[in-house]
């Protein structure tokens, strides 16, 4: 059986199990990294803004008006923006975009091109209107459309930069602990080992009654009881706390948060219902009770007609870009080895109709025949896999051209084929094999009110890694809060996944 231990090595808690052992609260010691210094990077955006908006006029500027005037100093357009200046970081800073970074677990310069975008067009008015004001002539309108379309790439991208740098930076990750060791905050610890990205040092687990450790949480172990928790984010200098249903109740939950006030320290709560809360709500309060409200759970004509103009214009784009690379794949899958260049499987589709999906094949042509004599390569097959999943890793049906198209997911490319029939969706659910599709019941079939996707949510955040359950949650969630701004993001968030190449051998 899996136990929690105390990070001293005192006293193992045996899980699940044993309520009569009593939990003994371990002397903790200095954890590996410290605080986040969040001015610094804070500091550095400030100023990569500043730079960006600088470079963005005067190039404009040289590229259509006179930078200097007749006596050699700045001109007097180029004066008024710089005394607009501050107004711009003001702007940043009342859009939330100095502090987010330090407020969420996991924020990336994606997520602020739309307030980005907005700011660089709302600034644009407010400087023509000043300059107007002081009877200044704005120049020519190319130059300030110019300003404006370097403004829209300039500032996300020296705030990736930026970004980049401070990430690799030891002491960057958040000092974190969980309150609640049970199914929730094991579940919540296991998606945060299993993404650096997130930049969150999981210290451990904050409780008194855990449940039986998994086995994916590496070296986790238990910090102390709900007791000790002050004590503990003093002494770790924890940044941020996570309430993940504690066994405590809402009262003693309450007077945990505020034993924390005197600290600085954010402190997140899991919402009891977060299976079908989308990542973006509409609140209100009536008499000073607070409301969250969920979109409609279906979509409308019109946002179905968005998503396909979507899927049709990218994909048609994408087609004839990518058309040397389907002729030279075809050319190599041919020398490599016999048999057909495309594989057609039938998935499950939208609205409960099946498709044959197209991929460049991968493996020998017989390889579905063989399947059955690989059963026990199957790494669903042994203790805390899925037997309603198939998945091998170096699989030895994969070509040698084939192992290659699979690690960048090129095999998927004629998908795009699908996409224009109208089978297949550029974002979507994933589009299962119908022995897998009838293990989904219930509530779970909503998944295919929109047809399956080249990508989604179980692409980008760890592929055949996610548990079956898992899958379809997240499919549900995808097609119950669908947004245009949501795909492009989810395209957007693709590429770095197909360029780290880390697909394994799913089918």
């Amino acid at each position: 059986m899996s136990t929690f231990s105390s990070s001293s090595g005192e006293a193992a808690v045996e899980v699940a199990a044993r309520p009569e052992l009593a939990y003994s609260a371990p002397t903790v010691e200095a954890p590996a990294l410290p605080r986040r210094q969040s001015w610094r990077l804070r500091f550095l955006l400030v100023h990569s803004d500043i730079f960006a908006l600088l470079l963005s006029f005067f190039v404009a500027e040289r590229l259509f008006n006179p930078v200097f005037d007749a006596s050699g100093g700045i001109s007097l357009r180029g004066a008024v923006f710089l005394l607009t200046l501050p107004g711009w970081i003001a702007g940043l800073k009342l859009l939330g975009l100095y502090d987010r970074d330090d407020e969420l677990i996991h924020h990336s310069t994606l997520d602020e091109i739309p307030r980005l975008f907005q700011l660089a067009t709302m600034g644009i008015w407010g400087y023509i209107a000043i300059a107007w004001s002081f009877g200044v002539d704005d120049g020519r309108f190319a130059s300030v459309v110019t300003f404006w379309a370097l403004l829209v790439v300039l500032l996300p991208l020296m705030r990736m930069l930026v970004r980049a740098h401070v990430h690799c930076q030891p002491d960057f990750p958040q000092n974190t602990v969980i309150v609640g060791a049970g199914s929730v905050g094991q579940l919540l610890a296991r998606k945060l080992i299993q993404h650096p990205e997130y930049h969150v040092n999981l210290l451990g687990f904050v409780d008194d009654r855990p449940r039986e450790r998994r086995e994916d949480l590496e070296n986790l172990n238990l910090l102390g009881a709900p007791d000790d928790l002050a004590d503990l984010v003093g002494r770790l200098d924890v940044e941020r706390v996570i309430i993940a249903f504690s066994n405590e109740s809402t009262e003693r939950t309450m007077e945990l948060i505020r034993a924390l006030k005197d600290h600085p320290v954010r402190i997140d709560i899991v919402p009891r219902l977060f299976d079908i809360i989308p990542p973006r709500l509409t609140s209100h309060t009536v008499e000073g009770i607070p409301l969250l409200t969920l979109p409609r759970l279906r979509l409308s004509p019109w946002r179905r007609f968005l998503k396909r103009s979507l899927d049709v214009g990218v994909a048609a784009a994408a087609t004839i870009l990518l058309a040397p690379v389907f002729i030279v794949t075809a050319i190599l899958i041919k020398l490599d080895s016999r048999g057909p260049i495309l594989f057609r499987q039938l998935r499950m589709g939208g609205r409960e109709q099946p498709f044959y999906l197209l991929k460049f094949r991968t493996m020998a042509p017989d390889a579905e025949m063989r399947k059955p004599e690989l059963v026990h390569l199957n790494k669903h097959a042994g203790p805390g896999g899925d037997p309603r999943m198939f998945k091998i890793r170096s699989d030895p049906r994969v070509t040698r051209v084939g192992r290659v198209l699979r690690r960048y997911s090129l095999d998927e490319l004629p998908q795009l084929l699908n996409v224009l029939k109208g089978e297949m969706s550029l974002i979507g659910p994933r589009p299962l094999i119908l022995e897998e599709d009838r293990f989904v019941e219930d509530w779970g079939r909503r998944r295919l009110v929109l047809k399956p996707g080249m990508t989604g949510l179980w692409q980008v955040l760890g592929r055949s890694a996610i548990p079956f359950e898992e899958m379809v949650k997240l499919d549900y969630l995808y097609v119950t809060t669908w947004s245009l701004l949501g795909d492009i993001r989810l395209l957007l968030q693709t590429v770095p996944v197909i360029f780290r190449g880390e697909r394994d051998g799913a089918n």
